[in-house]
This record gives C-alpha cells, sequence and structure tokens, in this order.
C-alpha cells in the first residue's frame, strides 16, 4: 500500500467547514476511488487537520489520485473544500516493520 501523511491548515474560523467538506464530499469520492482512510486527527488551537490515506489498487497512487481529479463529481463539489486551505504538506511515506527500527 502507498500511504500519504497530509497536513492542513485552514483559514481561522474555517477548520470546521473544511471537515465538512472533507467528510462529506471528499472522502466519499476517494473512498469510490479506492482510497483507504487511515486516520484522521484535528488540532483546533492551529486550525490544523491532519489525515493518512493510502492506495493499493492498479497503476498505483498517482494514477488513482489523477483519476480523482478528473471527475466531473469531484469539480462538482461547492464549494470547493480545497479553498478553506491555507497551507498543505503532503509527503509520501513507507510503512516499517519494528524489527527493522
Amino acid at each position: 500500500m502507498e500511504i500519504e501523511l497530509r497536513d492542513y491548515v485552514t483559514a481561522p474560523g474555517l477548520l470546521d467547514d473544511w471537515i465538512r467538506g472533507w467528510s462529506e464530499g471528499i472522502m466519499p469520492i476517494r473512498e469510490r476511488c479506492g482510497f483507504q482512510l487511515l486516520g484522521a486527527w484535528v488540532d483546533r488551537p492551529q486550525n490544523r487537520f491532519v489525515w493518512v490515506i493510502g492506495y493499493y489498487g492498479p497503476g498505483g497512487f498517482d494514477a488513482a489520485e489523477e483519476r480523482y481529479h478528473s471527475l466531473a463529481e469531484r469539480g462538482a463539489l461547492h464549494p470547493e473544500p480545497s479553498s478553506f486551505v491555507q497551507t498543505a504538506e503532503i509527503t509520501r511515506v513507507a510503512p516499517i516493520s519494528r524489527d527493522r527500527v
């Protein structure tokens, strides 16, 4: 499985709007595209939303990401959920076993 750690900071006062757009729009579409939510956390004082998403399927993560962004359903989300995000750091990470640490 390919995994991304996504760390977003929203504009002040917009964290709940982001979470609503993410949970009602983004994640259902991503799940239909084969992505798996591995976890999500919020740091309210910092307007920060951190989530981990994985993909294991045909063509790999990059191809699935491209399919997701090309869907009309994704383009039709309103308001555009990413418009709430001020900064985003996305890092591709790989799992390790405890005996390899």
